[in-house]
């Protein structure tokens, strides 16, 4: 058996600084705060709106549909995912799945070459669309992986594209710096959140509503435009939560089985002309027409109170737990040898 070679203190030494400039530098990065909230007056011709919601919430349908009726009615609009799934755009190109910014980056870079609007950038009957993608599983952070995506439009001309509305969807799970990018920055004028009928999604609702109320107080512009009920089975939870934030419901789009089959079959339903046209055509002009409201927001006891106490457990009680629970066994009190001095 072949002996393990001790390290020198010189090869330990190099590890240790090795070791000690990285935790400096991602002590630098943690310390890194926000840039400063703009605090001026927006006047951007072109309205940038930030959709939140919880994962699978319906967020893509939602949007895919959205978009292609304001294409449909003359406006010119841009869909971008921010979601590293990067699913926004599968059903808007029928399934296929969209070229990455973040991957298609990576490949540039290592090509020594430019990205170009044409490699990121795809269009279906009038909508344009494209997706910021994320990193690998375990490989990097989501919301870094936002802010550089974000980086590199701004390299390609964001802010001087000629759009009538640019649409960003974002995942509300996540609460990072990154996926909070349009609200903490100004980049969008108003949020709009998607919920439906159950316990999670008017948490997360909730969230966004905190998000904007946090950076108004730092002087911050974008407030929240309204709810999406998606899967509105007529339970009315999501509509109650809405009305308790101080927010309008622009559409409540029915639970019912023609748009779940057309939607798993990657089928726009937002046409002109289609069964459901009306239904979009109502939310187009909701989205274009709502102003920007400074919501209220719920504590956790006024999220429960919108549903039944048997969905959500609410009647059970806390019960405080006892050092012999935790040993798992009968703990004898020992005294304290402290002393205590009285005051004289």
């Amino acid at each position: 058996m072949t002996a393990m070679k001790a390290k020198s203190p010189a090869e330990n030494g190099s590890s240790a600084s090795a070791m000690n400039k990285m935790n400096d530098y991602l002590r630098e990065e943690a310390a890194v705060e926000p840039d400063p909230v703009p605090t001026g007056e927006v006047a951007k011709e072109t309205e940038i709106i930030a959709i939140y919601g919880k994962g699978g919430i319906g967020k893509s349908f939602t949007l895919a549909n959205l978009s292609y009726m304001m294409a449909q009615q003359g406006k010119r609009v841009l869909l971008i995912g921010c979601d590293p799934k990067s699913d926004t755009t599968s059903l808007l190109f029928g399934g296929r799945a969209c070229p990455t910014i973040i991957e298609v980056s990576s490949q540039k870079k290592q090509a020594g070459d430019d990205v170009e609007i044409g490699d990121v950038c795809f269009k279906r009957d009038g909508v344009f669309a494209m997706e910021l993608g994320g990193p690998e599983v375990g490989r990097g952070c989501g919301g870094r992986g936002i802010i550089h995506g974000f980086e590199l439009l701004e390299k390609l001309g964001f802010h001087d594209w000629g759009f009538d509305f640019v649409l960003l969807d974002f995942l509300g799970d996540v609460v990072c710096g990154g996926f909070g990018l349009p609200i903490a920055r100004d980049m969008c004028q108003k949020v709009i959140v998607v919920g439906s009928d159950d316990p999670q999604s008017p948490y997360v609702a909730n969230n966004v509503c905190s998000a904007v109320q946090y950076f108004r107080k730092l002087g911050g512009n974008v407030g929240v435009a309204g709810m999406v009920i998606n899967k509105d089975d007529g339970t009315g939870e999501a509509q109650a939560f809405a009305e308790s934030v101080g927010i309008p419901v622009l559409a409540a789009i029915p639970q019912h089985e023609d748009i779940r089959r057309k939607s798993a079959n990657y089928q726009i339903i937002g046409r002109i002309g289609s069964e459901w046209a009306p239904l979009f055509e109502e939310l187009a002009t909701n989205v274009a027409m709502a102003p920007p409201l400074l919501p209220n927001t719920l504590n956790q006891d006024g999220l429960l109170g919108l549903f039944k106490s048997e969905d959500v457990g609410r009647d059970v009680a806390l019960e405080p737990a006892t050092l012999s629970d935790m040993c798992g066994k009968e703990v004898i009190e020992k005294p304290s040898l402290e002393i205590i001095y009285e005051n004289v």
